[in-house]
C-alpha cells in the first residue's frame, strides 16, 4: 500500500502538473469505485484545480467551489499519467480523470477492487473522512508521546492505525521500528521516555529519508513505480536475508494480510517472535531464540 513517502511523491507530481487545470471528466471503468453519489461527476466539471493534499493515506484534489476528489489507493491502486486523453486501457483500470493538461489513469492490480475514488462537497463533509491521526512529521515529542501513550495497541499496530499516526503503513513501520531498536509487539504503555524519543526520531527520520529517496529516484518524471518493497529497505520484505545491521537473518510474522519484518538481534534481544500459524504447528519445537533456528 503506498504510504506517507509514495503519496508526497504522487502529491508533488499532480500539483505540478494540474494546479489551476480545469477538469474536463471523471471516466469511470468499473461503475462500483465510485462510492458516493453527490455531488455527480456533472456538479465537477469543469471546476478549475486549487491544488492537492493528503488526509491519512487517501489523495485529495481540490476543486474550486469547495469541491473535492478523495482518492484511496487501498494495497494495490496506483496512479499513471498521460499527456493526452487517451481510452480507457482495459487491464486493471478503475477510472481516469481528464484535465485540461493531462488524464491521470486510476487502476488497481487487484480482484478485490478495494481503492475507491469519493467526490464530496463541502469542507465538513471532507473533514468526516479524516480519521484522526496524527501528521508525525509535524509534531514534537511531546505531542507524539501523548499520542503513543493513549494507543493501546503493540507499536506495529500504533505505527499503522490511521486513527493514531496518519500515512504510515506495513512497510515503513517496519524500517522505522528497527531503526529505533523495539520489538513490534512492545506496548506503548511498557516503553521507558528515551526508547519513546528513539521512537520518534526514527519516525521522522525514516520517513524523510525515504521521501528524499524516492523524489531523486523518480528525477522528474511521474513515479511510475510505487511498491511496498524496495531493495533499498533493510527488513520489510527481507525474510532470511541478513539484517544490514547486525547480519542477523531477518523474521517475519504474518497475520491477516499483513506482515511484520523484524531482527531478532537489533529488536527483541535475539528472541524469535511466535508466528500464530506456525507456532501452533510446531508447538514445542518453535524456536524462541536466534541460536535455535538451526535446528528447526
Amino acid at each position: 500500500m503506498p504510504e506517507l513517502p509514495d503519496l508526497t511523491i504522487y502529491l508533488e507530481h499532480l500539483q505540478a502538473r494540474l494546479r489551476g487545470a480545469v477538469l474536463t471528466d471523471i471516466r469511470l471503468a468499473s461503475p462500483f469505485v465510485l462510492r458516493t453519489v453527490t455531488p455527480s461527476i456533472d456538479d465537477l466539471k469543469g471546476r478549475t484545480v486549487v491544488g492537492f493534499r493528503r488526509i491519512a493515506k487517501q489523495l485529495v484534489c481540490d476543486l474550486e467551489g469547495d469541491a473535492f476528489i478523495v482518492v484511496h489507493l487501498m494495497i494495490s491502486g496506483r496512479l499513471q499519467w498521460s499527456n493526452v486523453v487517451k481510452p480507457l486501457p482495459r487491464r486493471n483500470v478503475l477510472a481516469a480523470f481528464d484535465f485540461s493538461t493531462g488524464s491521470v489513469i486510476f487502476t488497481e492490480a487487484s480482484k478485490k477492487k478495494r481503492a475507491s475514488i469519493r467526490l464530496v462537497q463541502g469542507a465538513a463533509d471532507l473533514a468526516a473522512l479524516d480519521p484522526g491521526g496524527l501528521e508525525v512529521l509535524d509534531v514534537d515529542l511531546a505531542v507524539f508521546t501523548e499520542r503513543l501513550r493513549g494507543a493501546n495497541h503493540t507499536l506495529k499496530r500504533a505505527l499503522t492505525d490511521q486513527r493514531v499516526f496518519a500515512g504510515i503503513g506495513n512497510a515503513y513501520s517496519d524500517e522505522i521500528l528497527l531503526q529505533a531498536g523495539l520489538s513490534p509487539f512492545k506496548r506503548p504503555r511498557d516503553m521507558q521516555d528515551e526508547e519513546i524519543s528513539r521512537l520518534h526520531a526514527a519516525t521522522i527520520d525514516v520517513l524523510r529519508h525515504w521521501t528524499s529517496l524516492l523524489r531523486d529516484k523518480a528525477a522528474g518524471k511521474w513515479p511510475a513505480k510505487v511498491t511496498a518493497f524496495h531493495e533499498e529497505m533493510a527488513v520489510h520484505g527481507k525474510y532470511r536475508q541478513p539484517c544490514p545491521v547486525c547480519g542477523a537473518p531477518v523474521q517475519r510474522i504474518v497475520y491477516a494480510e499483513n506482515e511484520a519484518n523484524y531482527c531478532a538481534g537489533c529488536q527483541t534481544g535475539g528472541r524469535l517472535l511466535a508466528d500464530r500459524s506456525l507456532s501452533r504447528l510446531l508447538k514445542d519445537n518453535w524456536p524462541k531464540r536466534l541460536e535455535d533456528l538451526e535446528s528447526v
